[in-house]
């Protein structure tokens, strides 16, 4: 595999409040809500609402983000290709909870139903 340390390295430094509006209007494209988004982010982070906005601002980097997540012990079940990476060979912790977000998120926007998302 390819050297990513400074993909990595940029993916740690990304504030999520700049990534978060990108979501969001991802997801209501799609004609899902903010509130199905809340819910997927929850779910991989363990994070609550107030958690959530709290993040956005307080500005928060991806790894402040995810180092003050507690990561759904089920998130090893999201796999698959998103920016050109096959999410479970990802080696760098961190670039790979960032991925699996953007997998998240991005299953949302096409439709998928909520409990397969969740991977329940």
């Amino acid at each position: 595999m390819k050297d990513t340390s400074k993909h990595d390295q940029k993916i740690a430094k990304m504030i999520f409040a700049s990534v978060y509006p990108h979501y969001v209007t991802k997801v209501e494209k799609k004609e899902r809500t903010k509130e199905e988004l809340h819910e997927v982010i929850s779910w991989l982070t363990g994070f609550s609402e107030e958690e959530i906005h709290q993040h956005i601002n307080n500005k928060s980097t991806f790894k402040e983000f995810f180092d003050a997540a507690k990561l759904n012990e089920n998130a090893y079940l999201i796999t698959g290709v998103i920016c050109g990476y096959r999410i479970e060979e990802i080696e760098n912790p961190l670039t790979q909870k960032a991925r699996y977000l953007d997998k998240l998120v991005d299953e949302l926007a096409k439709g998928k139903k909520m409990e397969k998302i969740l991977r329940k």
